[in-house]
């Protein structure tokens, strides 16, 4: 298993569905669960969805953002599902492919950075066509933007305009942020209808 220049984007993601690389970590989390890299992307998309990594309902799903987060996500970006899950034109990468597990708290793992510094770089480089990309959480924040990421996901979001449009960084459509969107009023009525139409460009012009 590894990657090898030169492979396909459906290559690559062959590569990754078959990757074991966190089993004895997750073995060793209180879900003791098995990899499962979830998988949702296609050479040709045009909308790069950088996440966190697999809650256990997509874990058990296999399919990104099966949940009520993928419902609120949905709506920020005014996609149906069938749009939403159009691999020719979003594609769904996460920071990890795999479900990292519960803590004793039973709260989310952090995405492993082995994911990342094992498979990022060699599937976001055959993502030729991306024009607009949206950062979802700080891991995929602090990872994409670098020197541009604030002391924190509320300031990186509150300064989308300094990347927008073919950036917008979100905080997490958790259900866990409720009281964060409450605080924060700007975001719905400043921010989302700029995602919107920028995610309406790329549906309406394919070209």
């Amino acid at each position: 298993m590894g990657y090898v220049f030169g492979m396909s984007v459906k290559e690559l993601a062959s590569e990754i569905a078959r990757c074991r690389l966190c089993a004895d970590d997750f073995a060793a989390t209180r879900t003791a669960h098995a990899p499962r890299p979830v998988l949702w992307f296609g050479d040709r998309a045009r909308i790069l969805i950088a996440g966190q990594a697999p809650g256990l309902r997509v874990h058990q799903s296999g399919k990104p953002f099966t949940d009520p987060s993928g419902d609120r996500l949905r709506d920020w970006l005014g996609l149906s599902e069938t749009s939403f899950y159009d691999r020719h034109t979003v594609a769904i990468v996460p920071m990890a492919f795999c479900f990292p597990g519960y803590n004793a708290k039973n709260h989310d793992l952090p995405p492993p950075k082995r994911c990342a510094a094992t498979w990022r770089a060699p599937v976001l480089g055959g993502l030729k066509n991306i024009r607009l990309t949206i950062l979802v959480g700080g891991y995929a924040q602090k990872y994409h933007l670098g020197p541009a990421h604030k002391a924190g996901v509320t300031e990186t979001v509150r300064a989308w305009r300094d990347l927008a449009p073919a950036v917008f960084a979100l905080p997490h459509p958790s259900w866990r942020n409720t009281a964060w969107l409450k605080k924060n009023p700007w975001f719905e009525a400043e921010l989302l209808p700029a995602l919107r139409a920028a995610v309406r460009s790329q549906i309406d012009d394919p070209a």
